[in-house]
């Protein structure tokens, strides 16, 4: 399966706060051998929200949504769901009865009365409030869920309670599928040569190894190897040894200066 993410949020898109969700997600799915396929950042904005949404519920990939699922007036992701998913939403019991369960932690720690009915608690519980169906995700940081909706998984915005939820989801929905998408792959450093002349070259080996991405990394300004292209092939192990000596042999017909090779 694909793995996917959506980030959420006008204040990753002005700047004024740097995602930190897609990197920590790539490492998680890197240590259970998966990867990502693809990454959207969308601001606080309904309609393009729930574009998105529907997006993923069709794709069939497996999808984290990264922020919005508060309940402040700039919050709009549990209702963009219910509304990409074509489905109500409704209060999730078990989700309100660990926001209750929260509730009643803070008043115990404040050295106050609980008070369910008191407005400001009323309206916390709007944070339980799913797509009708939705499955909860556990917050270990304060008990206040994320939900599932299909392989489509809502956390909040804040890594200390969406990190931990993410991997929960992993461990707990797709352990089958830990190392299924464990690539590595294999690269040398080449001097003097321009990407136009390797191209027949990396065609060649795509349309023979099936199984196998060759990518092209030029810089211009490296502080060690100055300009160069990194050349390599990633993919599978099956395939991938065959591939890289394909490589190394037809950079040797074109005569080309070769630098340090590279394994991950």
């Amino acid at each position: 399966m694909n793995f996917g993410v959506i980030i959420i949020g006008d204040e990753i898109l002005s700047g004024k706060r740097a995602d930190k969700h897609l990197p920590k997600l790539i490492e998680l799915l890197a240590a259970r051998g998966l990867g990502l396929s693809w990454a959207r950042y969308v601001g606080d904005d309904p309609k393009r929200i729930t574009a998105d949404l529907k997006h993923a519920f069709e794709s069939g990939d497996v999808v984290f949504s990264c922020g919005g699922i508060g309940a402040t007036p700039d919050d709009h992701t549990r209702q963009c769901a219910a509304a990409a998913a074509g489905v109500p939403l409704a209060l999730h019991p078990q989700a309100r009865e660990l926001i209750l369960e929260r509730m009643r932690d803070t008043a115990k720690e404040q050295g106050i009365a609980f008070e369910p009915d008191r407005h400001d608690n009323v309206h916390r519980l709007n944070m339980g409030v799913f797509p009708e169906g939705a499955q909860i995700i556990p917050n270990p940081y304060n008990k206040i869920a994320g939900f599932s909706v299909g392989n489509v998984h809502f956390v909040p915005g804040f890594p200390v309670m969406a990190w931990p939820m993410i991997e929960w989801v992993l461990d707990h929905h797709y352990a089958a599928l830990h190392g299924q998408g464990a690539q590595a792959e294999k690269s040398v450093i080449v001097f003097g040569a321009m990407e136009a002349t390797l191209t027949p070259l990396m065609e060649r080996i795509e349309a023979q190894f099936d199984a196998v991405k060759v990518f092209s990394l030029p810089s211009v300004d490296h502080p060690e190897w100055g300009r160069h292209i990194e050349l390599g092939v990633k993919g599978r192990a099956g395939q991938l040894d065959a591939a890289y000596r394909v490589l190394l042999e037809g950079l040797a017909v074109h005569g080309a200066k070769l630098g340090p090779e590279l394994v991950r």
